[in-house]
């Protein structure tokens, strides 16, 4: 008989949307149900999300099922509270980020409630995964830390219930490479992350500053998902961008989302380098993408990247001008080499594939539906 299997994601990002839709297509013989509430109003949204769903559509959710995905957003214990048939089906709780981990300057920082509703969904699971090492360890660091400031009768086994969780990143898969065609004469780099604060745009836009100064040929494709309001920097990148394209006689790189998947990954595979300047990743979706169509990457040497990325992939992590300075210097490096015809280092992230994740997710899955 087909399993069924209800996954919710209760703050669904595109990069939880992705992940979702990942897991659909590797484990196609399951039969899939899938629930998920827009990525807005994260303080309601976190908390909430047991009302819209327990109340709403609650009987959708009695059917009979034999596993429950959650993400960490969903509020399972009171969920579970609304709807007690939930709390009969082996979980798998799956954390794409923490609200520990945050920057300074995010409202997610300030509020303890954020990061106890993940905490009660973890202490429901029968497995808790995070989509990377860095993910977990910070999780649980600033979970130890919460737990000390509560005032009483905080129960001494909770470390060790979380503690005993993995790391599963989030399967990634791009198109077969085409055959790259860019210039030699210039290097063309790409930063392909959200429109946000926590992405750090200022460091991106200060790196381009000092590219732009030398007018050194290096051509840049600003993409990403971008909202209503972004940060002031990237009409700042943008006309720093077209004087310096005007200065040397590159050609504009592309500035601004593409919807298009075809195209997305099109603008990857001829682009020689993917930039991060990020100031809050727990596995980095986008630059794996990057990578995996042939890109090398350029990241702090901070947050999930030293977990697979070697060190001549990283710039000092510091938010400093010597920081941003040394990212400039890699980036006129890899100029010179592109100009030689030499090839540019590749980093191997094929252990992200979902032909090298899908055993582990199968054997999880496995696990938890045969305790049920």
């Amino acid at each position: 008989m087909t399993k069924k299997i209800l996954l919710l994601s209760a703050y669904d990002t595109s990069s939880h949307h992705y992940w979702r839709d990942q897991l659909a297509n590797m484990f196609s013989a399951y039969e899939w149900t899938q629930r998920a509430l827009p990525a807005r109003h994260f303080s309601w949204r976190i908390r909430g999300n047991s009302l819209s769903w327990g109340f709403d559509e609650a009987d959708s959710f009695r059917e009979d099922y034999d596993l429950l995905i959650a993400t960490s957003m969903v509020d399972l214990s009171s969920l579970r509270g609304f709807i007690p048939k939930l709390a009969t089906l082996p979980t798998l709780v799956y954390f794409h980020e923490n609200q520990f981990a945050y920057p300074m300057g995010t409202v997610s920082n300030k509020n303890a409630e954020q990061q106890l509703v993940p905490i009660y969904s973890a202490l429901c699971a029968d497995a808790i995964c995070f989509n990377s090492n860095y993910n977990r360890t910070t999780f649980l660091e600033g979970a130890r830390s919460l737990f000390k400031q509560l005032p009483d009768l905080v129960p001494k086994n909770l470390s060790s219930h979380l503690e005993a969780s993995t790391a599963l990143p989030v399967p990634i898969d791009v198109p077969d490479k085409n055959e790259r065609v860019s210039a030699a004469d210039h290097l063309s780099v790409v930063w392909n992350h959200r429109w946000e604060y926590d992405k750090g745009p200022g460091i991106l836009l200060e790196i381009i500053r000092q590219i732009a100064k030398e007018e050194l040929p290096i051509r840049f494709h600003i993409l990403g998902e971008q909202f209503r309001q972004w940060p002031a920097e990237f009409d700042q990148i943008q006309e720093l961008l077209e004087s310096h394209c005007q200065r040397t006689g590159l050609a504009a790189g592309h500035f601004g989302f593409i919807d298009n998947k075809e195209q997305y990954f099109a603008c990857l595979q001829q682009s020689d380098v993917v930039l991060s300047t990020a100031l809050h990743e727990f596995q980095g979706v986008a630059m794996q993408e990057a990578i995996l169509c042939g890109c090398t990457p350029l990241a702090p040497a901070r947050l999930v990247y030293p977990e697979y990325l070697e060190p001549q992939f990283l710039f000092p992590a510091a938010e400093t001008a010597e920081a941003e300075a040394a990212a400039a210097d890699i980036l006129r490096t890899w100029l010179e080499l592109r100009r030689s015809g030499t090839t540019l280092p590749q980093a191997d992230l094929q252990s992200y594939s979902s032909n090298n994740l899908q055993d582990r997710y199968a054997a999880l899955f496995a696990r938890l539906l045969q305790g049920r």
